[in-house]
């Protein structure tokens, strides 16, 4: 560790709270976020029912809502590949109808990408260059079909122009593609962002056509159109072209203008404006590889919840690199900020209050009872309150301190998980972390002082992989005894209720039910019988109180400090000013020794502890000021 590391540490422990405090929680974030209407159509397609998606498309195609329908059957061909009942049903009733087609022709695109899989070509098997280009070619009169029964739509040349791409089309058939793409919509993004891959170097273009072609989309466009933001993605994919690169280098002046643009569009759009979604968090992205932190900052507030796939992806699992990407970001501006200096609040607007719409609601179930768990968690540095569930189980859930501890600055972000990875270790019982947002529902199982597995749903993601529900539900089945995982497996590869399939896991796994109002209000066990908090304690108190509390009873609440008389503030300040002259005279003449001069040092210190202490602990009187007489 270096040690200009070793000083920013203090930094970051003191302000990174404080720093970007108003982004929304991480159980927050979802990928790719659908609208209301769009999330109706893919769980009815989860549940074998294409009407809502007919309809859906129905009304883009009679509006000539290009955009928004190249966005829904983009998601709706993907999920088809999980749950393909409900277009093969809707080909069968009305084989000629444009929308349905045009969904199967986006299938056998992303059907073939999913055989190829986005790594470079270096690292793709020839047997899967053969599927790959098999099904593109397959794809190719579905989508002339596609293109020949809704003449004025431009999506079919979208995805004609991903199926050229991947089949290594000649320049003059990407011409041709993009040009009929053009005379139906000639801002179209997505047909403009597939281009734009074509043209880049990692394909059949450089990096100077690439840019050129942006910059040239975006000064044609009309103002408020997204291929403002075209650019941006030039400098992603040149960022990327080399793992080696660390910075635009001779395309400096073209970065420094995409990324002015890009947040001159981004102003125009409210925050948290899932329309703008896309192009923000390129743009977080490429302020943060910058190293211009607090840019990335406002980027990543104005994204809030909504994470996207691209450009995330390019680096590892999307969702887990634009949090750690935010994470860090939060860490970087923290190290720049002086000790001493108060930390920085939120902006004064303009953000939503992500705590009160969107904060995850937690809840654990701990399979062992309330003063078991009471007793592991003295030291675990959060308040807590637990209420009976059943005679063998224990609801837990976070009681919100009013000052954060200092311990609880160095766990993780979300408390009820730390606080279940600390009272479970040594201990033989699990506990299962619940957490849910409107979009998503998750959970962590939590045993030994270690996660044993975890998962998530959301509303509009696809199934999970099988061997990776397998597995979490084979550890799940381990750790609460039951003989039989396939159960909980079907139900971890479910879609389009996160919240139902969670109720559903809980049920499976033998544990007591939710209870009511989990999901709706942050504390809700306040009200259930024998409902009782556990008040957080410092470290060397709670290892005292787990020494002296006996088994089978529940700690004792620590007592309220007493407001100190005025006698005790005299005599302390007073020997603070003492000591702190004799340290000051003693380090300063030559002629007293090292020990007298360390022990004045000490005991000012020690004095002035005190005082900091008893000062933060000294209630605030709410109460006026007497009037004057």
């Amino acid at each position: 560790m270096r040690l200009t590391t070793l000083f920013t540490i203090p930094r970051v422990l003191r302000h990174s709270d404080a720093v970007g405090a108003d982004l929304p929680p991480d159980d927050a974030v979802v990928l790719d976020a659908p609208d209301p209407s769009l999330r109706a159509a893919l769980a009815a397609a989860s549940s074998g029912d294409h009407t809502p998606a007919a309809e859906l498309l129905a009304g883009t195609r009679e509006h000539a809502q290009w955009e928004r329908r190249d966005t829904c059957v983009s998601r709706l061909a993907r999920a088809s590949l999980h749950h393909p009942g409900w277009l093969e049903s809707w080909l069968e009733e009305s084989p000629e109808d444009p929308d349905a087609v045009l969904v199967k022709a986006d299938q056998y695109v992303y059907q073939a990408w999913q055989i190829r899989t986005g790594a470079r070509a270096r690292h793709v098997e020839a047997d899967q260059f053969r599927a790959f280009h098999a099904v593109l070619r397959d794809s190719v009169p579905v989508i002339s079909t596609a293109a020949e029964l809704n003449p004025d739509d431009p999506v079919p040349w979208r995805i004609a122009l991903t199926q050229a791409r991947g089949i290594q089309a000649p320049r003059e058939v990407f011409d041709g593609y993009l040009s009929e793409a053009n005379a139906r919509d000639p801002h179209h993004e997505g047909c403009h962002v597939q281009a734009l891959q074509y043209l880049c170097a990692k394909w059949y273009g450089s990096h100077e056509e690439m840019f050129a072609f942006a910059e040239r989309a975006a000064e044609q466009a009309p103002p408020g159109s997204r291929l403002h933001a075209l650019p941006l993605q030039a400098v992603v994919e040149y960022l990327i072209a080399d793992e080696e690169t660390s910075g635009p280098g001779p395309y400096t002046a073209r970065t420094e203008a995409a990324v002015t643009r890009a947040q001159a569009l981004s102003d125009s759009y409210a925050p948290g404006d899932r329309e703008a979604a896309g192009f923000r968090n390129h743009l977080a992205l490429v302020l943060w590889s910058l190293s211009r932190y607090e840019e990335a900052l406002d980027a990543f507030r104005s994204i809030g919840v909504h994470a996207t796939t691209f450009p995330w992806t390019y680096f590892g699992e999307a969702r887990e690199e634009f949090l750690e990407a935010r994470s860090d970001t939060r860490v970087e501006l923290a190290m720049k900020i002086p000790f001493f200096r108060a930390s920085p609040g939120p902006p004064a607007s303009g953000t939503p209050d992500w705590e009160r719409e969107l904060a995850p609601r937690s809840l654990a179930i701990a399979s062992t009872g309330p003063t078991e768990v009471a007793q592991a968690a003295l030291i675990c540095g959060h308040s807590l309150r637990t209420a009976p569930a059943g005679s063998h189980h224990t609801y837990v859930e976070i009681v919100p301190d009013p000052v954060r501890g200092k311990r609880a600055a160095l766990l993780p972000e979300d408390p009820l998980t730390s606080a279940a990875d600390n009272f479970t270790t040594a201990e033989d019982w699990p506990a299962l972390v619940l957490h849910r947002t409107p979009e998503r529902s998750s959970f962590t199982l939590v045993h030994r002082g270690r996660k044993v597995t975890d998962h998530a749903w959301e509303t509009a993601a696809p199934a999970t992989d099988h061997a990776e529900a397998t597995r979490t539900a084979a550890a799940l089945a381990r750790s609460y005894g039951l003989s039989d995982p396939r159960p909980l497996a079907h139900i971890l590869r479910a879609t389009g209720d996160p919240a139902r399939h969670q109720r559903e896991l809980v049920a499976a796994l033998g544990l007591p039910p939710l209870p009511s109002g989990y999901g709706g209000e942050q504390e809700i066990l306040a009200e259930l019988p024998g409902a009782r908090v556990l008040a957080r304690r410092g470290f060397l108190a709670g290892m005292r109180d787990t020494m002296t509390t006996k088994d089978g009873v529940h700690p004792e609440t620590p007592p309220q400090d007493e407001p100190h008389p005025v006698r005790w503030w005299v005599l302390r300040t007073a020997a603070l000013l003492f000591f702190t002259a004799a340290a000051v005279y003693a380090w300063w003449t030559p002629d007293i020794g090292w020990f007298r001069s360390t022990v004045s040092s000490v005991l000012s210190l020690y004095f002035a502890v005190k005082l900091i202490r008893a000062l933060r602990r000294r209630p605030v009187s709410s109460s006026p000021p007497p009037a004057a007489s």
